[in-house]
């Protein structure tokens, strides 16, 4: 259905939104993969997202957030509808009282971490590299290295799909293996609070760069990937099946299974979303018919 932008268009330049009609998603991807999105509108305070949300809503608009684009495999043909990046306010980072910070769904993971650590607050070591923002990394419950979001975060604010502003806490969040209340849903987070300990900044340090050096040694950084294609399987690891299928260096086009880590798929230059979607299903057919085991995508695909 072709969508109607006008009154959309003239509310984003009201509010001071900057709009880019047809924007490439490759530009905004760390697989540097995806076509162009009808629009991509920067939104910078939570009032301006109240009122698009709104307008979206009424116009029955699809809209996606935007974070930093670290779990996304974008369609070749692109994105039919709203693409909305966070900045300004919701990249802000800011100490609340008795060990907790608040962070805004724009902000990345490694700024929150940094600012944690600087303040000598403890608990979200787990979370340095992983290359997401806060409105991303809540939605999935990403972790590693023992550690996950509901592990920390205390308290979510959200906007509804109608721009109310409303929040969420404990078992509200709805925190399960790689999904929340947000999974696939239509409310949007502006903000989340996390509760950390009192630690010593040196050995907060310290532990951050050890895992850092970690990922490094074991991952494929050097190269455009969407991190982790393929959920945990129940009682394996996925990486393992793969490698042990024989599949390490498998490719598709520009598409390949990391020879560093199995478990990624790296763009080595001009891959396509069709390259990335025939290699999944290669990995899958293969680790299906050889271990029994049906791998499930932790990368989102999204676009026509």
């Amino acid at each position: 259905m072709k969508q109607n932008y006008a009154s959309l268009d003239r509310a984003a330049e009201q509010l001071g939104c900057s709009c880019a009609p047809q924007e490439p998603m490759c530009l905004h991807t760390t697989f540097r993969i995806g076509g162009p999105a009808d629009r991509l509108l920067t939104v910078e305070r939570v009032s301006q997202l109240g009122e698009l949300l709104k307008i979206l809503h009424g116009e029955e608009i699809p809209f996606l957030v935007l974070g930093k684009g670290s779990n996304l495999l974008v369609s070749d043909k692109g994105i039919r509808g709203v693409v909305l990046l966070l900045a300004g306010e919701f990249k802000k980072v800011e100490l609340l009282s008795n060990g907790r910070l608040r962070a805004g769904a724009g902000a990345s993971l490694a700024s929150v971490c940094a600012f944690a650590r600087d303040q000598g607050l403890s608990g979200l070591e787990f979370a340095w590299g992983i290359p997401g923002s806060v409105g991303g990394a809540v939605t999935m419950d990403a972790g590693a290295y023992g550690g996950e979001m509901r592990d920390v975060v205390e308290r979510v604010c959200h906007l509804t799909e109608e721009g109310t502003l409303s929040s969420a806490a404990g078992e509200e969040l709805g925190f399960s293996y790689r999904k929340s209340r947000y999974t696939g849903g239509r409310e949007v987070i502006a903000w989340a609070d996390y509760k950390l300990q009192p630690g010593d900044p040196t050995q907060i340090g310290s532990q951050m760069e050890e895992l850092m050096a970690r990922r490094k040694a074991k991952q494929p950084y050097d190269m455009p990937s969407a991190g982790s294609v393929f959920k945990r399987p129940e009682g394996a690891y996925a990486a393992a099946l793969i490698e042990e299928c024989g599949l390490k260096g498998r490719r598709v086009g520009g598409a390949q299974v990391s020879e560093k880590h199995a478990g990624f798929i790296v763009n080595t230059g001009g891959a396509t979303c069709g390259d990335v979607l025939a290699l999944i299903g290669q990995i899958q057919q293969e680790v299906r018919e050889k271990k029994g085991i049906s791998l499930e995508t932790e990368v989102r695909v999204l676009g026509e």
